[in-house]
């Protein structure tokens, strides 16, 4: 991206984290170190002329530019775009809840997990995806072990909630 966007060579723009499936698709988190230059802009170039051509050097892999945020909740929102979240809350060790409508659900988990364990890699937190509906169910977040990939994979066939680990 340095090559390609001067304001990241120029340190205007800095890159804050990078989470990556090779061969499949990347999230980027940048943040503007100057009042008024828009980093996501900035990385995606006009008409994404500066993503394209990091796109074509990573033989056609999707890139997700995100902006950074030093707000934990606008920061976990804003890594599991394109979804809409409605609600982040903070839990013990390291885990955050994210509520979605239901008709998001699918989309800020994606296709085998791939949104929701990315957005985990990015920020580092363990992210827990529930819908509206079933946001009553928080308790059993709290027992949860730590894993690598998606924990509770009955849930993501039922497409109620998954849970995975940023590490």
């Amino acid at each position: 991206f340095e090559l390609e966007a001067p304001e990241i060579a120029s340190g205007n723009v800095v890159i804050k984290s990078i989470a990556r499936e090779p061969g499949s698709r990347t999230k980027i988190a940048v943040e503007s170190k100057v009042e008024g230059v828009d980093p996501i802009g900035s990385a995606v170039g006009q008409r994404g002329a500066r993503v394209q051509a990091v796109i074509n050097e990573l033989a056609g892999e999707k890139i997700d530019i995100v902006e950074y945020s030093e707000n934990l909740e606008t920061y976990i929102a804003n890594s599991l775009s394109p979804s809409k979240v409605l609600e982040v809350k903070e839990l013990p060790k390291n885990k955050v809840l994210v509520i979605v409508p239901e008709d998001q659900l699918s989309l800020a988990i994606g296709k085998d997990g791939q949104n929701v364990r990315l957005a985990a890699k990015l920020t580092g937190w363990k992210i827990d995806v529930r819908s509206l509906e079933n946001k009553e169910n928080v308790e059993d977040v709290e027992g949860l072990e730590d894993a690598e990939n998606v924990e509770n994979k009955e849930s993501l066939e039922n497409k109620e909630s998954i849970i995975v680990t940023g590490k």
